[in-house]
């Protein structure tokens, strides 16, 4: 999964419009991940495309998203991917001292 995937997937813990998605990720990565329009809408549809996530409302020209099962189920994946990654660096920081 890539960064930019993921970080969107996190911050649909509560359902978000597209523009919620992109400050969202911003104030969670302190300004390292700035996402551009169409970054995020086209990494939006291929999510939905997949089954991801949904459109939960659709609201004056905003569609908002939230997760759907097979997300949730991807994104523990992911969670637990990352965990594996983080004690492995860990465990071996030391050998590039």
């Amino acid at each position: 999964m890539t960064e930019t995937a993921y970080y969107i997937l996190l911050s649909l813990t509560e359902p978000r419009h597209g523009y919620g998605i992109i400050k969202h990720v911003e104030q969670i990565t302190n300004d390292r991940i700035r996402l551009g329009s169409g970054t995020i809408y086209g990494t939006l549809t291929k999510m939905q495309r997949d089954g991801i996530i949904s459109v939960y409302a659709d609201e004056k020209r905003k569609k908002i998203y939230e997760v759907t099962d097979i997300g949730k189920q991807l994104m523990q994946a992911e969670i637990e991917r990352l965990k594996e990654l983080h004690e492995n660096a860990l465990k071996y920081e030391g050998e590039f001292l």
